[in-house]
Order: C-alpha cells, then structure tokens, then sequence
C-alpha cells in the first residue's frame, strides 16, 4: 500500500507533475525553431551517414554496435511503462478534478468522452500534459533507432524517416494546441511501445523470436485503434459541439492517413514479395525433382 502510494504521489500528485505548464518561452523545446531545426539535423544526418557508409564499406556489410542496440531497447521500453502508468494515474486525477467543469460546458459526459474530446477552452497544463511532454521528448529517443538501422543493415527508407519526423511533429502538436485525443493516443502508443521494445530487447540479447512479424502486426493493430479513435473524435465534435484543438486534429488526421497507406503498400508488397519468393522456391523445386525423375528413367532404360 505505502508503495502504491509513493507510486502514485511521484507519477500523478507531484508539484512539478500538477503546475506544469506547456510555455513557448520557457519549456524546453517548445519553439518551431527547435522542432524544425531537430527534424532538419536528423534527416540531414541519417543521408549523410548511410551516404558515406555506402562509399566507405563492402556492399551489405554493417557495423557492429555491441550491446547498444539491446540497452537502447530496454530503456525506451521502461520509458513507455513509465509514461503510460503516470498518465493513466493522472487521467483519473484530471477526471475527478475537472468532473465539475463537464457540468458547465455540456460537451462531455463521460470520462471516455473526455479521452476523445476536450471540452473546449482547455490548456496545456496539469498532470496529462506533463506526460504529453515527456512522450515528446521521449520521441528524440526513438529516433536513435534509425542510425542503428542505417549501422547495422545499411539500410534507409523514406517510410521510415517520413515516419519518425512525422510522429515527432504530432507529438509536439498535441501540446501546442492541447489536441483531443492525445492522452488515448499516449496510452495506446506508450502500451505498444514498452512490449514492441521490450520484445526488441529479448531478441537483442539472443533469446528466440516469435514465429510471425511480431513487431509489424503490433503496428497494425495500433493503426487501426487509431483510426477508429478518430472516428470517435470527429462524431463528438459534431454531436457535443465541438473538441478543443480541431484543427490541428484535422492536420494530424491528414498525416496519419498518410502513414497508414505508406505502411500499408510496405506491408502488403513486403508480404507479395515473400509470396513471390516461395512460389519461386516451390517450382524450383519442382522443377529439379522432375529432372531427377527424368534422369532416374534414363539411367533405369539404359541399365
């Protein structure tokens, strides 16, 4: 009990967790310099870097990085359970606080309305906005990932730096103009992310994978927990009378749209591709059984 408590005092009651507030002037990493300054430097420096490995070394041949990948791994995954205890914590906080304020403005009812929908005139500040900013900042870390991709397997796609940049922008999105549906899309993402990395870490460090695409399976079910989310917003807008931070909602839906038919053609042709493979395996196969068929009558006739 006494550690549940502490639990909960250090992750949702905190004086730095309550009086946050979300301040171009003042939280770190808040102006659009920054975020398009970031966006920039990492783009520019994942090119470069595949660039220069592609002049340097061996065709295929990657770079060893030792045990950073597993330990990378483990931390971005402690960092998601983190942020998705402290801001499930904090949701019910907000909820019982703010209980009186659905009262005044008729737009929610309920608390998984709220989780669609802010009512309008709502600020970033408080408890779910400060986990908002640490998932913002945790999206930095993410983006380490691509540099050991590009190490490893000498590998780099416009899917994958379009995506990283993107789920970056939205996240600073979300605070900018205290969108709906972000403290859902926390949960959702924070949850994938602590057993997607989680699993990352396993297979790093040897143990054996799972039998199907773990990890892209993983994305296609939060793809489509998001869209049915959007849904969701976009009816309480219309029938509650409006959700705070629409606009940018409506950009982030763009974007997302946009993701999702890029993760699908990478899907559904890396699985044609596979298919395509195995067919060709299996008449190759065929192909020499038949001729060692024909050559065993051939040598039985002239026997």
């Amino acid at each position: 009990m006494i550690i549940m408590q502490s639990v909960k005092y250090y992750l949702s009651e905190h004086p730095s967790i309550v009086n946050f507030r979300w301040s171009n002037t003042q939280t770190f990493g808040s102006m659009w310099s920054f975020l398009f300054s970031s966006i920039s430097v990492y783009v520019l420096a994942a090119t470069t870097l595949h660039s220069f490995l592609s002049h340097i070394l061996p065709k295929r041949r990657g770079v060893p990085l030792g045990p950073i990948p597993a330990i990378h791994s483990i931390c971005i995954s402690l960092i998601s359970a983190v942020i998705f205890i402290g801001i499930l914590l904090s949701s019910v906080a907000d909820i019982r606080d703010t209980r009186w304020f659905w009262r005044r403005t008729k737009t929610i009812t309920t608390p998984f309305q709220w989780f669609l929908c802010f009512p309008l005139g709502t600020r970033a500040s408080g408890r779910v906005f400060f986990w908002s900013y640490i998932f913002y900042l945790s999206r930095f870390l993410h983006l380490l990932r691509t540099f050991f991709i590009i190490l490893r397997r000498r590998k780099l796609t416009f899917f994958h730096l379009f995506n990283q940049s993107i789920l970056l922008f939205m996240s600073f999105l979300w605070l900018e103009f205290c969108q709906s549906f972000q403290v859902l899309a926390i949960l959702l993402s924070t949850l994938l992310y602590s057993v997607v990395y989680g699993y990352r870490f396993w297979t790093e460090i040897g143990l054996p994978t799972a039998c199907f695409s773990f990890v892209v399976n993983c994305q296609v079910v939060l793809l489509g927990c998001n869209l049915v989310c959007h849904f969701g917003v976009l009816f309480l807008h219309f029938v509650k009378g409006g959700c705070n931070g629409m606009g940018a909602w409506g950009f982030n839906s763009v974007l997302n749209a946009v993701i999702l038919g890029l993760f699908l053609d990478f899907y559904f042709k890396k699985h044609l591709k596979k298919g395509k493979v195995g067919n060709n395996s299996g008449q190759a196969v065929g192909s020499s059984s038949a001729r060692y068929r024909r050559r065993s009558v051939s040598e039985l006739k002239s026997e």
